[in-house]
């Protein structure tokens, strides 16, 4: 931490940035067009994606890394440690599929569709994750954009990831149809569709599908992620990819604290 100003909740930790740097290091430290240290840009940058406050100085800088695909790599990694640590193979064989809806801006208007269902103009995130809530995909479309018609992609993207190793992925009845079926089975994943029980009164914990909700909610406490402010969908997707690594990289902390 730089110490010429005080410290924030969101600086990285030592530990912490002894296990992010090497994946954010781009150049050498002692690069002679470097005028701000690494460690504090990504501060910087945490502190962006957690209090929405504006770039400056670190949009440059993060830009480089979401184009090196600094943080996918962190992401992939942190999950392979991660189900370790939980004693579950390093590579899933489940995964759960689900979108969020976020609410347009005027930065974001252009790319913004109308999502009927929440009523709500923005972008939606389509999104995998493993059964315990570690990110394996994700895309972001218009809002208009179907559910059903992004499970090609999100299925393609789980298996490059893990090493065609899901068999299965949990969906809500927006994935129901021969075609997302097939979609899936072309990448050799099962669609399971858990449905809402036919009397449910009031919020109803689905089995399997909670992971993704809680995931989804772990994001919107950023408030970078509690609306669409980009005006690129390519940058949404990366802040996804950013918050993801961040909240990973504390639960890999924590695992390895005495």
């Amino acid at each position: 931490m730089n110490p010429s100003r005080p410290p924030y909740p969101t600086d990285v930790s030592d530990d912490e940035w002894a296990f992010v740097a090497p994946y954010l290091t781009l150049l050498p430290e002692d690069a002679g067009q470097r005028t701000y240290s690494l460690r504090e840009v990504f501060n910087g940058f945490r502190w962006i994606a957690r209090a929405g406050t504006p770039w400056w100085v670190v949009y440059q800088q993060t830009q480089r890394w979401l184009a090196a695909g600094c943080f996918a790599a962190l992401v992939d990694d942190l999950r392979l440690l991660l189900r370790e640590a939980k004693g579950r193979n390093r590579r899933p064989s489940a995964a759960n599929f689900d979108s969020r809806t976020l609410q347009s801006t005027p930065e974001s208007g252009s790319h913004a569709g109308y999502d009927g269902a929440k009523r709500r103009k923005g972008s939606k995130v389509h999104a995998a994750v493993d059964t315990l809530g570690n990110l394996l995909a994700l895309r972001v479309t218009p809002a208009n954009e179907q559910d059903r018609a992004q499970v090609g992609e999100l299925a393609r993207g789980v298996q490059e990831v893990t090493g065609q190793t899901v068999e299965v992925a949990f969906v809500d009845q927006a994935y129901t149809g021969d075609v997302p079926a097939a979609e899936a089975q072309q990448h050799g994943i099962q669609l399971a569709v858990v449905k809402l029980p036919e009397a449910k009164r009031g919020f109803v914990l689905l089995p399997r599908r909670w992971v993704i909700e809680r995931s989804f909610a772990w994001t919107s406490r950023f408030r970078r992620l509690v609306r669409d402010y980009e005006r690129l969908p390519a940058t949404l997707a990366g802040l996804h990819l950013v918050v993801f690594a961040f909240l990973k990289l504390h639960q890999r902390m924590a695992f390895s604290s005495p």
